[in-house]
């Protein structure tokens, strides 16, 4: 059990640092494909998913940091 829970761990801090390396501070998922983004815009289709997705990454990373510490005492 505990092994599953540190080898989960793993895997979700690895997708974590991915998605937050996609992501740009302050510009749209366009530049990150040449286009210009100067525009200060909401989020919108694949950059809202990736913003969702690194929420719900960095949350269950949490989850799961304490449910290894509970396992582990």
């Amino acid at each position: 059990m505990r092994n599953l829970l540190l080898w989960t761990q793993i895997a979700v801090s690895a997708l974590l640092i991915i998605a937050i390396l996609l992501q740009q501070k302050g510009v749209g998922l366009g530049s990150t494909f040449g286009g210009s983004g100067q525009i200060y815009r909401s989020k919108r289709g694949m950059e809202k998913m990736l913003f969702l997705g690194t929420c719900t990454l960095g949350a269950l990373f949490i989850i799961l940091a304490l449910t290894n510490l509970i396992v582990k005492f």
